[in-house]
């Protein structure tokens, strides 16, 4: 037999439990931030998802949905006995022990003795130069592209390859342990109020009933095929369950090479003898069957161990399944959705054994199919490994980034999918972040993303006249603070609520800014329904049909601000757009190339439609009569013989680095070009030297917007001088689209280096600085590298 799997060299790699000397800290003290010890999540979307870094340690506890957690539960670990000869060992395969002393008895792995690597869903723990076999772990969830079924459930399945490369036998013991955590993963404050920080961001509270373990309880079952630990929770059965109840499994398949041993209840936040004793005399455990359930003083844990022996030069394969089943997540008191997984299950909450038995029977299929869908990137001779990494690894927002997903519906036969703009701006699947952020689910779960596109036609319409304090002018007296309405009816909304209101029903949670302003949201909303229809087959008339009156009604909105009559929209003086802390007047170069192509997006929709037998007439001949005023008006107002003028109104000299948006999604949508081709070639160019070359000799990629020379028009600026990580993903597709392969090669390298260098790995922020600080971690928009993708493969099959 052959010896257990290599990480694959394109995989993120870190040797365990290796540190980083200086990581990239936050920007703003209000800011989360984590530290660098993240590493690839398990879970399905919407399933509520868990983290393991390169450490061993399990950290990360996105179970609520939209809520995070981060902290290490010592006693959630997998352990190792290994005996060859006369020698044996023990370890917990983490290489940092608990701070506090907990499970002082235990043995921690050694750090920089192994390798850990990532390839989202999929990642591997290979141990070195301590146990004489040849131990690696693989562990994923069966996230498959175009699947709706399997990637939404809660599972993570880890495969254990042993191998003995001695002339003696070996026996070898893996251990699961896992600490009874039902009941933890709720709000025990719910509030829907929001409160403004200081960062004129609104926030609000959240707190976790971690800990809270009365009545929870733990039980082992066995069947001809399979082996679990169950943990459980007291509940009245005829009672609606609530969130954050329900159970978890770990299982592991019965077979005649493999001794099953089980303990039910020890003592997590003790010093853990009551495992490690025997484990570590021999590999077993003590076969305690004790179900009774916790007092409020208790935290209990299960543990499963498989014992087997390799026989000199034999191989075998192990796996183990951890499954949840906590099917009701809660958004305000009493607004409560079920999962997508429940789909497939009962909702009882009751299913994790038999999710676990699924898992069992299915996991090598899974990581073929994993396998399939990845090996054409892997093997692409034309891409550079970092790429293919950073492409695949930038997925993990999808599971991590506070994704829900729900039951299915009438209205939405795949249930409704969305993600957060990021931790620290807790809100839903923001429509100008997700202009650039959306292409990796368009190109692998596009009924997701028509989803989200048809969740934000239905939004356009509604109203809501609660005025809300806007956070940018805030003083700090409510009394005398600017307030505007939370939504204005046909303004299209900023994003789709919060995990603290009632998503996809009350829209525009965030009040930093008065979004039914903003200049851009109408031009985004309409390009994404287009390239959604366009891109995913050109055949989905009922998705551009139902998204029809919102497309028309949003543009009527927006027209209303062209407050001189010359076919383009005015930006306020006010950041009015997704660069929120950044101001523009007048007709801009970002809006305003936006709004051309999205008038022609419209263009192309309505005439789809008139095939169709629907009349579209009226609306085509308005909006050809604004691109025929709009489009010199841009040309005349912001062409300065270089580049295009950050707008008409305050003079600036800066060269904006995404100033040409709408004409990269122009051509991206075989749409007329916003602008001339050979204006936009020369703008590019300026935009690759000044905003990159020159922003600190290209080492950290494009500035927002820098001065002709480099130098900043505002020293003390903030969104022109940060370095936006999706908004350069974005600019390197629109430079390989020009025909700037070099630029949008180094360019999007020189990104990357920077976050997988640095600790930002799972948890890629909006920006970085030149300072090593950055923002926001987590966020929506660097999934813009699919951008990239999609032009490299412009013409081919996406799937």
């Amino acid at each position: 037999m052959q010896a257990p799997p290599f990480i694959p060299p394109q995989a993120w790699q870190r040797s365990m439990g290796q540190g980083w000397e200086t990581p990239y800290t936050v920007r703003y003290a209000s800011n989360l931030d984590d530290g660098p010890w993240h590493g690839m999540p398990l879970g399905g979307f919407g399933a509520g998802c868990i983290g393991r870094s390169s450490r061993g340690d399990f950290n990360l506890w996105h179970l609520d949905g939209g809520e995070h957690i981060f902290q290490t539960i010592p006693g959630c670990q997998f352990s190792i006995f290994e005996q060859g000869g006369d020698h044996s060992q023990t370890y917990a395969l983490c290489t940092e022990s608990p701070s506090d002393g907990t499970l002082g008895a235990w043995n921690w792995y050694p750090q920089n003795q192994g390798t850990y690597g990532a390839l989202y869903p999929r990642s591997w723990f290979e141990y070195q130069g301590v146990f004489q076999a040849q131990l690696t772990c693989e562990q994923f969830s069966p996230i498959i592209p175009d699947n709706y079924q399997e990637t939404s459930y809660p599972v993570a399945v880890f495969v254990w390859a042993a191998h003995n490369p001695t002339d003696q036998p070996i026996t070898i013991s893996i251990m699961l342990s896992w600490q009874n955590l039902v009941g933890w993963f709720s709000n025990a404050t719910p509030a829907s109020e929001i409160r403004i920080r200081d960062d004129g961001s609104p926030v609000y509270d959240y707190t976790p009933r971690l800990g809270q373990s009365q009545g929870n309880y733990n039980r082992f079952h066995q069947s001809e095929t399979q082996a679990s630990c169950l943990l459980q929770r007291q509940r009245d059965p005829h009672t609606v369950i609530k969130e954050g109840e329900g159970e978890w499994a770990i299982s592991v398949p019965v077979r005649d090479d493999l001794e099953i041993f089980y303990h039910t209840r020890w003592n997590p936040v003790g010093d853990g003898a009551d495992l490690w004793d025997s484990f570590s005399r021999d590999g077993s455990l003590s076969n305690l069957s004790n179900n009774q359930p916790a007092t409020d003083s208790e935290q209990i844990g299960a543990a499963l161990a498989v014992r087997f022996t390799l026989t000199p030069g034999e191989s075998k394969e192990i796996p183990f399944v951890l499954s949840w089943d906590l099917p009701v997540t809660e958004f305000a008191p009493d607004v409560n959705y079920f999962r997508r997984y429940t789909d497939f299950f009962d909702r009882s909450g009751t299913n994790a054994e038999t999710i676990a038995q699924i898992a069992l029977e299915n996991y090598q299929k899974w990581s073929e199919q994993i396998g399939a869908w990845q090996q054409p990137f892997l093997e692409h001779s034309d891409w550079p490994d970092e790429f293919k990494m950073a492409l695949i690894n930038e997925l993990y927002d999808l599971t991590s980034g506070g994704s829900l997903w729900t039951a299915a519906t009438d209205a939405d036969p795949v249930g409704q999918y969305a993600v957060l703009e990021c931790l620290d701006y807790r809100w839903y699947e923001s429509l100008d972040v997700r202009l650039y952020g959306s292409f990796a689910l368009l190109y692998l779960w596009p009924e997701l993303e028509k989803g989200v596109m048809r969740a934000f036609a239905r939004a356009i319409p509604t109203e809501d006249p609660k005025l809300r304090i806007i956070g940018y002018y805030y003083q700090g007296n409510p009394e005398t603070a600017h307030k505007a309405p939370r939504k204005i009816a046909n303004a299209t909304p900023h994003d789709l609520g919060a995990p603290n209101e009632h998503p996809w029903q009350a829209s525009n949670y965030t009040s930093y800014q008065d979004c039914n302003l903003w200049k851009d949201l109408a031009s985004d909303f309409v390009l994404l329904v287009y390239r959604d229809y366009l891109l995913t087959g050109a055949t989905d008339l009922e998705f551009l049909t139902d998204c029809w009156p919102s497309v028309v009604s949003s543009l009527d909105y927006l027209k209303t601000f062209d407050t001189d009559g010359d076919g383009l929209p005015e930006n306020s003086g006010a950041p009015d757009q997704t660069y929120d802390d950044w101001q523009l007047k007048g007709v801009s170069a970002y809006c305003g190339g936006l709004w051309i192509a999205a008038l022609e997006a419209a263009l192309a929709i309505a005439k789809r439609l008139e095939a169709q037998g629907i009349n579209t007439k009226l609306e085509q001949e308005k909006w050809q009569a604004w691109l025929n005023q709009s489009r010199p008006t841009y040309q005349d107002k912001l062409w300065n013989g270089q580049f295009y003028r950050l707008d008409s109104g305050s003079n600036s000299q800066v060269v904006m680095a995404d100033q040409l948006c709408g004409q990269y999604y122009a051509r991206l949508l075989n749409l007329p070009d916003v602008v001339p081709i050979e204006c936009a070639e020369s703008a590019l160019k300026v935009v690759y030297d000044v905003c990159f070359v020159k922003f600190h000799d290209g080492k950290f990629g494009a500035a927002n917007g820098l001065l002709p020379d480099g130098s900043p028009e505002k020293p003390n600026a903030t969104h022109p001088l940060e370095v936006w990580i999706g908004i350069n993903y974005g600019l390197a597709a629109f430079l390989y689209q020009m025909g700037m392969k070099d630029g949008a090669w180094k360019l999007t390298q020189t990104v990357i280096q920077q976050i997988y260098d640095n600790g930002l790995q799972f948890r890629t922020p909006e920006a970085i600085t030149a300072v090593g600080t950055f923002r926001a971690c987590m966020y929506l928009r660097p999934m813009a590298i699919w951008a990239m993708y999609g032009q490299l493969t412009q013409g081919e099959d996406s799937r």
